[in-house]
């Protein structure tokens, strides 16, 4: 049983292709899943259009959040929520992430040797400066946590992963599975531009979060 947790902040246009390419892709692959999209008091019409979305498909959830709480913080709620799977998969819901990449990783997974397994960044899915300061930022979580140099929030995770992610409550899901010492391995991803919308993370929010969670992993070495 695959459980998928995605958070939503500004998705509404999104959410539909979403369901429908991740239902595609897992019931071609002959897995059964759930997806449940955690709504981080989204100001769009997010809220309404995921619960229409659940309305219409069983396999659909909705946790709402009454305050935004930041993409980790509803991902960790997420996986708290869905405790009756086999496997894990955090996705985004800007379609970046693209849901077809999910049955490799968790056939990756089921190959054994990880308990988590990421999807390698790959593609010119961002501008130059945001892809430059991403590489950097993962270049030294990965020096100081041994995650891959590619990891993302994107990924698979098996059941003793997640309860390691949810008793540590990291600051971030990547810094956190090197931090609980979780093996970890990356596959390639393709990565895809935003179909529509801008990211709801400034320069300044991606910069705060990206010395907050390094301090994270300094102060617990």
């Amino acid at each position: 049983m695959i459980a998928v947790v995605t958070p939503v902040y500004g998705n509404a246009s999104t959410l539909g292709q979403l369901a429908g390419r991740l239902s595609a892709a897992l019931d071609g692959a002959g897995l059964p899943w759930a997806l449940r999209f955690v709504v981080d008091a989204s100001p769009d019409d997010s809220l309404a259009v995921a619960c229409g979305l659940a309305a219409a498909d069983p396999r659909l959830v909705v946790t709402a959040l009454a305050a935004n709480v930041g993409q980790n913080r509803a991902l960790l709620a997420g996986l708290a929520a869905e405790d009756a799977a086999d496997v894990w998969v955090c996705l985004d819901a800007d379609l970046q992430d693209p849901p077809e990449a999910v049955p490799a990783l968790v056939a990756r997974l089921a190959a054994g040797g990880a308990g988590v397994v990421f999807a390698g960044r790959r593609g010119a899915y961002e501008c130059r400066g945001r892809l430059l300061t991403g590489t950097v930022h993962r270049a030294v979580l990965a020096r100081l946590t041994g995650v891959p140099g590619d990891a993302g929030a994107f990924l698979a995770m098996d059941r003793p992963s997640r309860h390691a992610l949810l008793a540590l409550d990291p600051p971030s899901i990547v810094a956190g599975v090197g931090a609980a010492g979780i093996s970890a391995v990356s596959v390639p991803v393709e990565r895809d531009r935003r179909p529509s919308g801008r990211s709801a993370w400034t320069g300044r929010a991606r910069a705060r979060q990206s010395a907050r969670t390094l301090a994270w992993v300094v102060g617990r070495r």
